[in-house]
């Protein structure tokens, strides 16, 4: 059914038309071009009123409106639209841009199920169903898992408009498939997820493994405190780390370092950094474990995988991150060229693809600031794609985020978004979003997001999923919580008294 027509200057990217009725922000229609079928994608609405343009005060209003409401031709609905390309081409998952743009007269028509059902809802086993789209909830919409774990993912959004749903989402898609998720949780969001094939545990730091440098941020050294630094440098020496009492020996170490007669000024800073040895091991004990060989190891192939880092400062957590980021990367690395070369015989703890999940993305790939887990982030970003290994960055805050990975990331999730900085980063760091959609961020409500990128074969408006399988992570209702916790009170109190007058009688 005809709705509008293109009106004015045309481009091939984009059109103006006048439609029969207001057509919402994300609702697509066709393009009836000679040349071809076109799919265009709503990205501004205008109305307006001739009565009612240019009143001065109410009384104009009022016989303004009386006009406007017998005139059937008072109302003008104008819209923007982004030209997606040619519906032909998009159902087999290609965009082709029209060379020549719609002539201004080119009927705009409705677009029907069938025709968005052969865009976003594919057939192929790689696209995994998160959602509905937002204008269209009869449509199911999915996603590319392949180009997520091989082009990487960004999930932006403020806080509780649904980033953790969209990341059980995703991980009950990837069980589906059988597929290898590390969720790095650091505010233990995720260890109640109700999904098969979840493997969950404590990250855990071997500080054998580390250098004095690494070391210094897991017993919370100040990296302003030169001299402790150095004493535990030279501490640290490889005998202290092949000792069976890894513990014991270093805080001797650092006692005799210390105990130097050249350098009296030590002493004091010895005994610091004795306290925070004894500190760290006393803490921290369940986490920092000398005798764990190989932490990686609790990690399991074709499993949803929920390391939980709560437990750490965050500094302890970068350390922890950088060193299983590290791991893996090498991990692949090594397998992809065994799996390529004839000898096959050496077995690596990942012989299949893995994608990595980042919480709070802005504290570990900080843009104004250098730490161990951005540099192995940033290094994923950029060469774990030929190795099978993928990154998921999710946080609040893309105004914070390191530009050099987010510039990496193949798609976005992008979520309600008010601040101006975070729009103007994710204006900055995703092509494929016009500013029209960026100032949609807004008007965002819960679970609602804006998809672009390789995941998707066009940018989308969507509605996400409830993860049904994630136990916590809403809003608690503090209002009904008060009350709940009233009426015990109340009773227990009610108990007591009674209690007493027995006893008294």
């Amino acid at each position: 059914m005809i709705i509008g027509f293109v009106i004015g200057e045309s481009k091939p990217t984009s059109i103006s038309a006048q439609t029969s009725r207001p057509l919402a922000v994300g609702e697509y229609i066709i393009i009836d071009s000679e040349e071809n079928r076109l799919l265009g994608l709503v990205e501004k609405t205008i109305v307006s009123s001739a009565a009612l343009t240019d009143v001065h005060n109410y009384d104009e209003a009022v016989e303004s409106k009386e006009i406007a409401d017998i005139n059937s031709r008072d109302k003008s609905f104008t819209t923007k639209i982004m030209i997606l390309g040619s519906l032909s081409s998009l159902k087999k998952g290609v965009v082709v841009i029209p060379a020549i743009p719609p002539f201004p007269g080119t009927p705009i028509l409705e677009a029907s199920k069938k025709d968005l059902e052969s865009v976003f809802n594919p057939s192929n086993s790689s696209w995994s169903k998160i959602g509905t789209l937002l204008r269209n909830p009869q449509i199911e919409l999915k996603i590319n898992i392949n180009k997520i774990v091989t082009r990487h993912f960004g999930i932006l959004a403020m806080t509780g408009m649904g980033k953790s749903n969209l990341v059980a989402i995703i991980a009950k898609e990837i069980a589906k498939l059988n597929g290898t998720l590390i969720i790095f949780d650091y505010h233990n969001d995720y260890d109640n997820l109700n999904i098969k094939k979840m493997n969950v545990m404590d990250a855990k730091i071997n500080p054998r493994l580390l250098d004095a440098n690494t070391l210094a941020d897991v017993l919370e050294i100040r990296e302003n405190a030169d001299v402790q630094q150095r004493i535990l440098r030279l501490a640290l020496t490889q005998n202290v780390k092949e000792s069976k009492e890894f513990w014991d020996e270093l805080y001797k170490q650092v006692e005799f370092v210390g105990a130097n007669p050249e350098r009296k000024e030590d002493r004091h800073s010895a005994d610091r950094v004795c306290d925070k040895i004894d500190d760290a091991r006393h803490r921290f004990a369940d986490i920092l474990d000398p005798d764990i060989i190989d932490p990686i190891s609790l990690i399991k192939e074709f499993r949803i995988n929920i390391l939980n880092i709560s437990e750490f400062s965050e500094k302890q957590a970068n350390v922890v991150l950088a060193y299983y980021l590290q791991e893996l990367l090498t991990d692949k690395k090594l397998s992809t060229i065994t799996k390529n070369s004839k000898n096959k015989r050496k077995k690596y703890r990942f012989n299949s693809p893995v994608f990595v999940i980042i919480e709070e993305a802005h504290v570990f790939i900080p843009k104004f600031e250098d730490t161990h887990a951005k540099y192995w982030a940033s290094k994923i970003a950029r060469e774990g794609r030929k190795f099978g290994l993928g990154i998921g960055i999710v946080s609040q805050r893309p105004r914070n985020i390191d530009s050099n990975v987010l510039s990496q990331i193949g798609s976005f999730a992008i979520m309600k978004i008010i601040q101006e900085d975070d729009q103007r980063q994710i204006a900055y760091a995703v092509e494929s979003i016009s500013k029209d959609l960026i100032s949609q961020l807004t008007s965002l409500n819960v679970g609602d997001a804006v998809l672009v990128g390789q995941c998707v074969n066009l940018p989308t408006l969507i509605h996400i999923d409830e993860a049904k399988e994630k136990i916590i992570g809403s809003d608690p209702n503090a209002v009904e919580e008060w009350k709940k916790m009233m009426l015990f009170n109340n009773t227990t109190m009610d108990s007591r008294e009674l209690v007493n007058k027995d006893l008294l009688l």
